[in-house]
């Protein structure tokens, strides 16, 4: 049973969605949590998140401005800290697109500044936060994000005598967290128009308390170097536009610059390294240091079949119209109404 009560924990990009909703709930978890260490760097959001999170209310937690770019920085945050979530990222599509070093500073040399500090400063857990698009990627974002995981997972390899160990979660889009398509469209409909990339384009479906779930489940159940990928529901793009806007033209626009027409979280050639579970799948590494079969036995799994791959397109499970618009009231507005 996974217990992080006397626990130091850092999270990098500590201010963004999944940020405040690991922070929630850890606090009303494990309220004997020793530290909860807010790690990113915009000072305002920090601010904002203090009124939350106030320190007479919560005198375990602190914050501190620092970039995952700044090894230095990142060494005086890791000192005494028992395990790190890495969330930071540059994540914007196009953004990444047109400032591509920018994007590889964060994601590929921050993944690498934070396994480095972790092994030198006695960290034991790191779990970083991955994404769909890193799964085949199209755009710089996939890639850096790609790289970003193979990092993490072959650190496990570089750690010599140091007991830690690093693993992975992935997962698409989170219904409501910012910059994504449910907020743009509740914004949208105002004009009575909603603008569709693609009619066929379907997306993966994860809150974010599932997300912060996901990462707790690889915090206890990690044996090192796995992906972990969460089982979740999909749904069309224009069954949320109807969902949002019922009354609103939906207007074809065009795919933009690296968009899929599918998220896509395990790939046919994934296949070959990847188990299930009831709750989620792992891709374990291509070179562990563990007994698969050991692990397929303990936690009562099974490998997937040859060929297998995991996709918003061709996914069995489904959200339709009227259960999109009850996740919406749940998880993004309580007072959403068509």
């Amino acid at each position: 049973m996974l217990d992080l009560n006397n626990k130091s924990i850092l999270v990098t990009g500590g201010t963004g969605s999944f940020g405040k909703t690991f922070v929630k709930t850890i606090l009303e978890k494990y309220p004997k949590v020793k530290r909860l260490i807010i790690y990113s760097r915009d000072e305002l959001k920090q601010f904002e998140m203090a009124q939350a999170f106030s320190k007479e209310k919560y005198d375990c937690v602190r914050y501190f401005i620092g970039d995952v770019r700044d090894k230095e920085r990142l060494m005086r945050a890791f000192e005494g800290v028992d395990i790190v979530i890495h969330a930071a990222a540059l994540k914007q599509v196009p953004a990444a697109e047109y400032n591509p070093m920018e994007c590889i500073k964060t994601n590929i040399l921050g993944a690498e500044n934070i396994i480095n500090a972790a092994i030198d400063c006695g960290v034991k857990k790191v779990v970083a936060l991955s994404t769909d698009k890193a799964a085949a990627p199209i755009n710089l974002y996939g890639a850096t994000k790609l790289c970003s995981d193979k990092l993490f997972v072959a650190a496990n390899n570089m750690k010599g005598f140091h007991d830690i160990n690093f693993s992975v979660v992935r997962y698409g889009n989170v219904i409501g967290s910012r910059g994504s398509v449910v907020p743009f469209f509740l914004e949208k409909r105002k004009s009575k128009v909603l603008p569709i990339t693609h009619n066929d384009m379907t997306r993966f479906n994860i809150t974010l308390e599932e997300g912060v779930d996901m990462v707790l489940y690889a915090l206890e159940h990690a044996w090192g170097g796995e992906i972990f990928v969460p089982k979740i529901p999909s749904f069309k793009i224009t069954d949320l536009a109807t969902a949002v806007g019922p009354d609103c033209e939906q207007k074809l626009v065009g795919i933009r610059p690296g968009e899929k027409i599918h998220e896509e979280m395990i790939t046919e050639t994934d296949s070959l390294v990847t188990l299930e579970f009831s709750k989620y799948y792992v891709i374990t590494p291509s070179t562990p240091q563990w007994d698969v079969e050991e692990m397929i036995q303990k936690l009562k799994g099974k490998r997937v079949e040859m060929g297998f791959k995991y996709n918003s397109g061709t996914n069995t499970e489904w959200l339709n119209v009227e259960q999109l618009r009850q996740s919406i009231r749940e998880n993004v507005d309580p007072n959403f109404t068509v």
